[in-house]
């Protein structure tokens, strides 16, 4: 586990380097059982394809789970996230060959009482951001 960060150590403008989180199908098809949302866009391309998506798309809360696990990487503390909450801006197309590559960054925004600071994190997948509005408050050392 990484080192906890510190509320001392961080200051407003602090950025969290970007991290680079591969998904392929099995990744959705792993989701989709802990989840429960079997829905066919989520690992049928020919499902997908004839409701007018480009292909199977990640879960959108599979997508939402990878910037908690940033943030949480970060802070070193797996509960460390006091508040999350995004808007689902395009989804992240998984193609059987290449899979997709999420990239995701943030940017501590506002330092808080109770050592707790709040994150705005970008999240991209094929360059092309696929949540807005994506904050964390996080609870630090």
């Amino acid at each position: 586990m990484t080192a906890k960060v510190k509320y001392a150590d961080v200051e407003v403008g602090t950025e969290i380097p970007e991290r680079r989180f591969p998904i392929d199908r099995l990744n959705l098809v792993m989701y989709a059982g802990a989840s429960g949302d079997f829905n066919p866009i989520h690992w049928r391309e020919s499902f997908a394809k004839a409701v007018g998506l480009p292909d199977v798309i990640a879960h959108g809360m599979y997508t939402m789970a990878q910037g908690g696990r940033f943030v949480t990487d970060w802070a070193g503390d797996p509960g460390a996230v006091v508040d999350y909450g995004v808007r689902f801006s395009s989804p992240v197309v998984v193609s059987d060959a290449d899979g997709a590559t999420l990239v995701i960054s943030g940017k501590v925004e506002r330092k808080l009482d109770d050592n707790t600071v709040v994150v705005a994190l970008t999240a991209r997948s094929e360059g092309q951001k696929v949540l807005t509005r994506a904050k964390a408050v996080v609870r630090l050392a």
